[in-house]
């Protein structure tokens, strides 16, 4: 990353990873359930320098803080509310948003929520969408309880490089990022994964919705990538998404499953391309600039 911004969420510490802080344009990034917004490492170099990508840690993973209150803070409507907080810092009016996973499905809500809709630009989502496959979820939550402390640094490569073969990594750099991003050391000196075990309680605590009906209310323009051999999102709800939502853009991945990590440019130029269609564009400039960012310019301008 090329910034780090700490932002005070309650009693909370939320870390938001930024890359091109002085880019004119600005896209939202949110990680899946156990990952972070480091993820987005790859995606933001694609993108280049036109683009200033804003990927917060969710509370219980990366270097956000972990909550003392799992039952309220690790849930959607909590998750929206810092999501909204973000927004606000950065003078966010009305912005793109990408999310893998989870991050999609929040960005999901949010666009259709009746108050707050308005701000997400364009929704893209990664890998997900209103039904969330059983035996998929499944294997995610069976990932929660299975081995977490590690007694050196090549046993959680291992474990990391086996729960992450459906990403479609074939760079040992990328698998080199994913694992220096994802090890925490513990007390005894044991290695863990970095997030909060508890984020599992999300499973027991938060409320089923209806995704369709959120699905069927956006108007904002939508693209979803899928993993060709995704075991979250199927090719049957992705049929009846774009039934939906006929103006959809479609990118399925080969020889990926949940969920493609976005790190190859046959991945980004599709997002790249969606994101300056003329109708993603007037929706969201000039008003995402935020004042910040105007403040910015004219300081560059006066040195010059």
């Amino acid at each position: 990353m090329d910034e780090l911004v700490l932002l005070q969420h309650r009693e909370l510490e939320i870390a938001v990873r930024v890359w091109h802080p002085e880019a004119p344009r600005t896209l939202i990034a949110w990680h899946g359930l156990s990952r972070h917004g480091g993820d987005f490492e790859f995606l933001a170099r694609l993108l280049g320098p036109r683009w200033r990508l804003i990927a917060p840690d969710t509370p219980g993973r990366g270097l956000s803080s972990w909550s003392l209150f799992p039952a309220y803070d690790y849930l959607y409507a909590h998750y929206m509310r810092i999501a909204l907080s973000v927004l606000d810092h950065f003078e966010l009016t009305s912005v793109p948003w990408l999310g893998t996973s989870m991050g999609g499905l929040l960005g999901l809500l949010l666009a259709a929520d009746a108050s707050h809709g308005h701000r997400v630009a364009a929704l893209i989502l990664n890998d997900v969408g209103p039904t969330v496959e059983a035996k998929g979820l499944q294997r995610l939550a069976n990932h929660f309880i299975s081995t977490q402390r590690f007694t050196t640094l090549q046993a959680l490569e291992s474990e990391i490089r086996n729960h992450y073969q459906s990403f479609g990594i074939d760079s040992e750099a990328v698998w080199q990022g994913l694992l220096l991003g994802s090890a925490r050391r513990l007390p005894d000196g044991s290695w863990s994964h970095h997030f909060d075990p508890r984020i599992a309680e999300q499973f027991v605590h938060d409320t089923p919705r209806d995704l369709w009906a959120a699905w069927k209310v956006l108007r904002c323009p939508l693209m979803t990538i899928r993993g060709m051999q995704s075991d979250i999102l199927s090719h049957q709800t992705l049929s009846a998404m774009r039934y939906h939502q006929p103006s959809t853009r479609i990118l399925e991945v080969p020889g990926c499953g949940h969920a493609p990590m976005l790190d190859k440019a046959s991945q980004s130029a599709p997002i790249a391309a969606f994101l300056d269609a003329r109708r993603v564009r007037e929706r969201c400039a000039p008003a995402t600039l935020g004042k910040a960012w105007w403040q910015r310019l004219w300081r560059t301008s006066r040195r010059h």
